[in-house]
């Protein structure tokens, strides 16, 4: 119980996170999920979790949502994370978390890439759409690798925020539905996706709140640390699940 409060009180601060960000608390919360439950149950978990998160944020910034921009992204996205989340549930646990872990620290070297002059035309969104929703897929957590995507596009501030959210809360439908399908979707599962969720949900709103606070230069440093202690702590559980 007592490591379950702890969940729950890393999911209020990553849902704080994400709502001023737009993205973070997978990072946040996956590694603490999978030393409570394992791998293979904390990454449905988590997908839930993510529905629920992210349906905050569709909330929370609706008004300000680029539609044109959601249909380019989510359109090759969905089915090609259900693609991903099909070939996840085919590797061993260990494979699992060594991959999380490495696939985190990757991202730091892949978001040194940075926006160019022209913005980016819906066709290269749609491409992106396709390549992220398979890592959504298969390895849970691709915000950081969305934020360049959609900041490239021309997006900040709230039309970032909300087109984000509408389209993670898409991709992660998709990977829910196909947890279900393959009966790896137990209503335990769903129950602990909603109560952490909820927390995220809570962290969300608090996070729009003080947005205007926290200046924009501190944004990419504090993700590349998430990324960073999440890869670390990934890879450590994997090894130690070795041993």
């Amino acid at each position: 119980m007592t490591s379950f409060l702890l969940v729950l009180a890393v999911g209020l601060v990553a849902g704080c996170l994400s709502g001023v960000i737009g993205t973070g608390s997978s990072l946040m919360l996956l590694p603490a999920l999978t030393y409570q439950f394992g791998p293979k149950h904390a990454v449905p978990v988590m997908a839930v979790a993510a529905v629920i998160a992210n349906l905050s944020r569709v909330i929370a910034w609706w008004k300000e949502i680029d539609w044109k921009a959601v249909l380019a992204y989510a359109a090759p996205g969905v089915p090609a994370a259900a693609l991903g989340a099909r070939t996840l549930l085919a590797l061993p646990p260990r494979w699992i978390d060594a991959g999380l872990g490495f696939f985190f620290l990757s991202m730091l070297a892949l978001r040194r890439l940075r926006p160019s002059s022209r913005p980016m035309p819906l066709w290269a969104l749609s491409l992106c759409g396709a390549a992220i929703g398979f890592l959504t897929g298969l390895v849970l957590s691709t915000g950081p690798l969305s934020v360049p995507v959609f900041t490239s596009y021309g997006l900040v501030g709230g039309p970032f925020l909300g087109t984000e959210a509408m389209t993670a809360l898409a991709l992660y439908l998709s990977k829910v539905t196909t947890f279900r399908e393959a009966g790896a979707l137990s209503g335990e599962i769903v129950v602990q996706g909603l109560i952490v969720g909820a927390s995220l949900m809570i962290g969300t709103f608090i996070g729009k709140g003080i947005l205007s606070r926290i200046p924009g230069h501190r944004y990419a440093h504090l993700i590349d640390a998430l990324v960073l202690c999440s890869g670390v702590s990934l890879l450590w559980a994997a090894l130690s699940n070795h041993a």
